[in-house]
């Protein structure tokens, strides 16, 4: 069977205030046109349809013209929730699509009724785990700790129960919204850690065919059966390094797994400069940068005046602009924010709560600190979900 494993289009999404909606619909064109070039037998997708749980009109308009053309295609279709979406909204009339062979599945009760589709080799059970948010369903689960590792492997374990009573030699298919380590994450997504902990080990997927990944955007592999497709563009300039790919994964009668990346549309190149002003200005070498989207960061000891208005003139799709002079780290006029550059904001705590009293927090107040923080995070998703 012959699978395209896709994930994260983050429909409705912009970068740095540029509309992608027309890039956006030009990669539904792509994939559309991909399943009919390579004789795609089903299309995967991990979670993260929209980029936020209410999305704006034009991004249901869009996402309503794929259901559309992957539906007239005949080529069956299994999509999940991810963290940014609303499981509860994607999920509506998920039964009767399904007739027209989009298989929608957000609910977690649902983790261990795959889609079942067949090929002349035999049956292909494809099992849909939407994102699961611990704090959430750690009672659908039964779990002590509502934690990502625990629940996910709960889930698996209804998977692997339900694969156990299917008829011998029948393949399966994953599909799962997580955080899985030796994934390389990027600044896009959306941190969904929990008790200070964001991954989890590939072995929790141990016993089938092939896992599909969605959440982190670059596109890699974690083993030969467990790989990220990434997102199909670039959300942050983060990712100005990423080949923006899909999986096509050709699923053997025996369960093995080839995969060959495809390349998805790049509406235009993203550039990352560091320099002087006048060094950007100057510089011959950045002339391949011109028609880039733009960040860049300078590192001039004393703001320069107009600086946007200068590179915009050589640089006219500059989008972001970092002042980061060179100066020693100990110097007092190193920003607030550069000091706090990649910390999170459970560490900024403990070094408030360092600073203030002479000496970092025990065992017992880092536990506080990580359940408060966890709370919180954990109310911020109910709320965007009750929306």
């Amino acid at each position: 069977m012959r699978i395209l494993h896709t994930s994260d289009w983050h429909l409705g999404r912009a970068f740095h205030r540029v509309n992608m909606l027309d890039a956006q619909s030009e990669f539904i064109g792509h994939l559309v046109a991909t399943v009919r070039e390579h004789a795609v037998d089903a299309v995967v997708v991990a979670g993260d349809v929209y980029d936020r749980a209410v999305p704006p009109l034009a991004a249901v308009e869009l996402f309503d013209d794929a259901l559309h053309r992957l539906a007239d295609l005949g080529v069956p279709t299994v999509m999940i929730s991810g963290n940014h979406d609303s499981a509860r909204r994607l999920g509506v009339g998920a039964g009767l699509i399904d007739r027209a062979g989009i298989h929608l599945r957000t609910e977690p009760s649902a983790c261990g009724t795959p889609v079942v589709l067949a090929d002349a080799h035999g049956d292909v059970a494809f099992y849909g785990l939407p994102y699961l948010e611990p704090a959430l369903v750690k009672d659908e689960f039964a779990v002590e700790r509502a934690g990502h590792e625990t629940v996910l492997a709960a889930a698996m374990d209804r998977v692997r129960a339900d694969l156990a009573a299917r008829p011998p030699g029948t393949r399966s298919v994953v599909l799962a919204h997580a955080f899985v380590t030796g994934g390389e994450p990027s600044d896009s997504e959306r941190d969904i850690t929990v008790g200070g902990v964001a991954a989890v080990p590939a072995g929790v997927f141990d016993g089938v065919d092939y896992v599909a990944l969605g959440h982190l955007h670059g596109c890699q592999t974690i083993t030969g059966r467990v790989r990220y497709s990434g997102s199909p563009l670039a959300y942050s300039f983060s990712e100005a390094d990423h080949r923006k790919s899909m999986w096509l994964v050709d699923l053997a009668a025996d369960g093995t797994v080839t995969a060959e990346r495809l390349d998805c549309p790049v509406p235009r190149p993203l550039a990352r400069l560091r320099g002087t002003l006048d060094d950007l200005l100057a510089d011959p070498a950045l002339t391949p940068h011109e028609d880039a989207w733009v960040e860049a960061t300078l590192t001039d000891p004393v703001r320069p005046a107009d600086p946007m208005a200068r590179l915009t003139d050589r640089f006219p799709h500059t989008l972001s602009l970092v002042f980061d002079p060179d100066r020693a780290p100990d110097d007092p006029d190193v920003s607030y924010a550069r000091r706090l550059a990649g910390r999170t904001d459970r560490q900024i705590a403990e070094d408030f709560v360092a600073h203030v009293r002479g000496a970092g927090p025990d065992e017992h107040e880092l536990a506080v600190l990580g359940e408060a923080f966890d709370a919180v995070r954990a109310d911020g998703v109910v709320r965007e979900v009750a929306r």
